[in-house]
């Protein structure tokens, strides 16, 4: 069992929890992710590693409450404990040698997005950060992102924060100024990084993607996180999650992502009237 040391509210649906994790604060590597259960009779999720202090020996993650776990897990407090933390798990992602890189993160991807420009920033590249979120309140890492960023570009799909627009506006904006990026490494919602790869093909920059919105049980065994990459079959959890994203089958990586909506909606209900249950 792992003791939360820290909880923090990000945004009315974003949590971030630091998690006494001292083993796996010693492996962790941006891009990697850890598989937690709530309580013994929980489901396996799993949730990307957002920062890591091997001094400390704590692992802090972000989660936006969607479904039944993560409604149970945020209504866990400092003090308590998590069942099961396992990891760290998946590839690392591959970011020495970059010199100039344009990473993109969108909503709560920014939580995968935020440990890639940090590593980044103190390997020497030069980092570009470019983040959507639909309107200012949902805005998440902002400090954090600028402390490590040489140019930060922030937009909101309806215009209440930064530049109204979407992150393809103000990543084509940055090319068409003249930055010539190693690689654009895009982090997000699989609509938004499908036209970020749509934009970079034009211009032939290479784009690295992380799948980790379609993964489920984080093993491979469950086949959900399974996708299509320059014609073969691959799975996020086990082979990623990081991936070529001009060789990813968006489309289909979608179309699997709605297989468990209506199940997971169906236990997201069942947990929150649980909780209100208890409450009265």
């Amino acid at each position: 069992m792992n003791k939360i040391i820290r909880k923090k509210s990000l945004n009315p649906t974003v949590t971030l929890m630091e998690v006494d994790a001292p083993l796996i604060a010693k492996k962790a590597q941006p891009g990697q992710f850890i598989i937690l259960r709530v309580d013994e009779a929980g489901e396996r999720i799993p949730l990307t590693v957002a920062d890591y202090d091997r001094e400390k020996g704590t692992i802090t993650i972000i989660f936006q409450i969607v479904g039944a776990t993560t409604e149970k897990l945020n209504h866990l407090n400092e003090g308590d404990y998590i069942h099961d933390f396992v990891g760290p798990l998946g590839t690392p992602s591959h970011l020495d040698g970059l010199k100039k890189v344009a990473v993109v993160g969108g909503g709560v991807g920014c939580a995968i997005a935020y440990p890639v420009a940090k590593k980044l920033h103190e390997l020497g590249a030069e980092v570009h950060s470019v983040v959507g979120f639909r309107n200012k309140d949902l805005v998440i890492l902002e400090d954090e992102f600028r402390a490590v960023s040489d140019v930060y570009s922030i937009v909101t799909d309806d215009g209440t924060y930064g530049k109204k627009g979407l992150v393809t506006d103000a990543l084509k904006a940055l090319i068409d100024a003249g930055n010539q990026y190693d690689e654009v490494i895009a982090i997000g919602p699989v609509i938004m990084m499908k036209f970020v790869c749509k934009l970079t093909k034009e211009y032939n920059i290479k784009t690295v993607v992380s799948m980790n919105p379609i993964m489920i049980d984080g093993t491979g065994m469950c086949g959900g996180c399974r996708l299509t990459v320059g014609g073969k079959t691959k799975f996020a959890c086990v082979d990623g999650p990081d991936f070529d994203g001009h060789e990813v089958d968006f489309d289909e990586a979608m179309n699997r992502g709605t297989m468990y909506r209506d199940f997971e909606r169906h236990a997201y209900e069942e947990t929150c009237n649980l909780f209100k249950k208890e409450v009265k």
